[in-house]
């Protein structure tokens, strides 16, 4: 029995040495190592790698082993560090899902583990900026707008025969007045008007202006829900021929689309005197408009009490104009 013990302790010893040789070729040997701390687990080749194994990567040894100088927690730390440098910054497990979903169809490219475009997420924060400014504007010109509104009355039952200047007058003590604009109703032959004024003061004590008889007819004085409209200055007036243009001219709305300008020229020469120009416009809605330049002022203060009278299906609607009827310049000819 003891001859027997004598042999396997021989043979390991043989296996170990033959194990010791074999990693001397690939490794230089350690410096005086005892023969106490060698353990055949730790030196036999025969077991296979397994993944997780911390001193072989692909099949090749790491200097991440454990050697007897304790050197072996730098080694491990250089490893780990250049693994991660060698990793895949495209790979689908270092891309957030959202970020993906968001560079679709972009591209998504990195440079260094960073966005090669290292302004995303200057340029969303700059978006943001720029929102909360527009919305800050919208606010602003919603302020404005309601300022704008509080300073203006509504007026109605104006007769046909009053004129804005008129209906500015008749509000001359309240306070001054930025804007008057009269507008016809179809639904009735008088008419209705927007008074603006430069302080809210003023358009309170417009209010106690309700009432009073301008022409045949009593005013009706209340708040005004709306703003008036601005207008178009390069249709405006632009010279004392051009406003005396405006005196002789109405502008006509809701005109049937099946009247023509040749019925629309015979309806207010009949009725109100000689059309010195007329223009019919807007080939592209259901009812159109018109300008009617007459020959004298008196022309045009008539065609003012036609306004809701029924001119091929619809009644029309005749107010004073602001802009006068401008002539087609001739165009040139080409040779």
């Amino acid at each position: 029995m003891a001859v027997a013990s004598v042999k396997v302790d021989s043979s390991a010893q043989n296996l170990d040495n033959n194990t010791a040789s074999s990693a001397a070729d690939t490794k230089p040997p350690p410096s005086c190592p005892d023969d106490d701390d060698q353990s055949p687990n730790s030196l036999d080749s025969s077991d296979p790698p397994t993944p997780d194994s911390d001193d072989r990567t692909n099949g090749t040894p790491q200097k991440g082993t454990k050697t007897p100088n304790g050197g072996s927690l730098k080694s491990e730390i250089k490893d780990l560090s250049d693994a991660f440098s060698k990793l895949n910054p495209l790979a689908k497990e270092f891309v957030p899902p959202s970020l993906a979903r968001a560079q679709s169809g972009n591209g998504l490219r990195f440079t260094n583990n960073n966005f090669a475009d290292g302004s995303y997420h200057l340029s969303t924060r700059r978006r943001s900026f720029g929102q909360g400014k527009r919305r800050m504007n919208k606010r602003t010109s919603l302020a404005q707008k309601d300022d704008v509104i509080r300073r203006t009355v509504y007026v109605s039952d104006i007769d046909q025969q009053v004129t804005e200047e008129n209906l500015a007058g008749v509000f001359v003590n309240c306070g001054q007045v930025v804007d008057c604009r009269v507008c016809g109703d179809p639904k009735s032959v008088l008419r209705f008007a927007f008074v603006e004024f430069t302080n809210e003061e003023g358009a309170r004590a417009a209010l106690s202006m309700s009432g009073t008889v301008l022409g045949f007819y009593p005013l009706k004085v209340l708040p005004s829900k709306t703003a008036i409209a601005p207008v178009n200055p390069t249709f405006l007036p632009r010279s004392e021929d051009e406003r005396e243009m405006c005196v002789r001219t109405v502008y006509c709305t809701n005109i049937d689309k099946r009247v023509s300008q040749t019925d629309l020229k015979g309806f207010f020469e009949m009725l109100c005197g000689e059309v010195h120009r007329l223009r019919l416009g807007d080939y592209h809605h259901q009812t159109r408009f018109a300008f009617v330049e007459f020959s004298m002022a008196e022309s045009a203060i008539a065609a003012l009490n036609y306004s809701g009278i029924v001119l091929g299906a619809l009644p029309i609607r005749v107010s004073p104009s602001k802009t006068p009827v401008r002539p087609h310049l001739p165009r040139p000819e080409f040779k």
